[in-house]
């Protein structure tokens, strides 16, 4: 059973929750907002199904719900943000604000989010950079969810990749995608929702195949690409924790429960202004790939299905499990 509402009435929905587990409206706002987006463009799994999470997590103090970011500009293209235990959304908001202003000057920006949590959709916010005129690449580590290729210990997180191009007159295009085989968040509503997931996604403790949700949580993501993708997700894991001096996934308490102490994953946002390199030509450029890519038939690019359930949710609302929308309800009202 589901229930169709409003993006306003979700927004708000989710901002009474968090603010009364003892988060600023501020921040809950700024959560909100990324929560909402993601549900507009069919990404459930890092939507509204988190606010239960975050909201258990800020009544125990394993977020700070409170926490206002610093910003230190350490040079003229590279940026500190410590997100002092708090929520990844304002502190990624507030450095994507300072680091394109940056970016006017120094061409390219290396921005380090450390003592950070979940920061969900990473397409979200490289859009976000992509809107002023940047080109954007966001990489966050995660709580530890594969194991080393050969191994079977859960080390790295599932380490997304994000890349955000800006095009004339269009929305930017947006690459958005998780080193494990799937999204650990798609796994975690399977969890929920008592289904079974496809085999090839993950192991259970023991190493083996699964198709139980549940053991999968319980076990390791299998890396996207094999041995290859173990090597990305390492390589994700030294960019985002090492040069953010944050916890590598295997320090990381979960996302996913108010169990342990603040995650404090790091993320490293890179910001281009295509004009110190490309010049006007760019725009030109970006339209004669992605012209050669459309020219074929059966082809697509990436994010066309995003943009056309965002306008489609804006206009009709969304679809949400009517024990999740009761849940949240019961938190709102206190």
């Amino acid at each position: 059973m589901s229930e169709t509402i409003a993006l306003a009435e979700a927004h708000r929905i989710a901002v009474a929750a968090l603010v009364a587990a003892n988060t600023s409206p501020a921040n809950a706002a700024s959560v909100a907002d990324a929560l909402i987006a993601a549900e507009a463009d069919g990404l459930a799994s890092h939507g509204l199904s988190r606010v239960a999470a975050y909201a258990d997590q800020a009544k125990v103090g394993k977020v700070d719900g409170h926490a206002v970011p610093t910003l230190t500009a350490t040079a003229p293209g590279t940026l500190l943000v410590d997100a002092k235990d708090g929520f990844a959304y304002p502190a990624i908001e507030a450095a994507i604000a300072r680091a394109a202003e940056m970016a006017k000057t120094a061409g390219t920006v290396a921005v380090g989010i450390a003592n950070s949590h979940h920061f969900g959709a990473a397409g979200l916010h490289v859009e976000a950079a992509a809107k002023h005129g940047l080109v954007a690449l966001l990489f966050g580590n995660s709580p530890a969810a594969i194991a080393p290729w050969g191994g079977s210990k859960p080390l790295f997180g599932t380490n997304p990749i994000a890349f955000a191009c800006p095009r004339q007159g269009q929305p930017p295009l947006v690459i958005d995608l998780s080193l494990s085989k799937v999204a650990r968040g798609k796994i975690m509503v399977a969890a929920q929702k008592g289904e079974a997931i496809p085999e090839g996604w993950a192991l259970d403790p023991s190493g083996q195949p699964t198709t139980d949700a549940k053991q999968a949580l319980a076990g390791t993501m299998l890396p996207l690409g094999d041995a290859k993708g173990a090597a990305l997700v390492l390589m994700v894991e030294l960019l985002s924790a090492a040069l953010t001096a944050s916890h590598f996934g295997f320090e990381a308490s979960s996302f996913f429960d108010a169990k342990g102490p603040p995650p404090r994953v790091g993320q490293l946002l890179l910001l281009i202004d295509p004009a110190r390199l490309a010049g006007a030509a760019f725009a030109a450029r970006v339209e004669t790939l992605l012209g050669a890519v459309l020219g074929q038939s059966g082809t697509r690019l990436p994010g066309a299905r995003r943009l056309a359930l965002r306008a489609k949710a804006a206009k009709d609302g969304i679809k949400v499990p009517a024990d999740l929308l009761a849940d949240l309800r019961k938190r709102a009202a206190g």
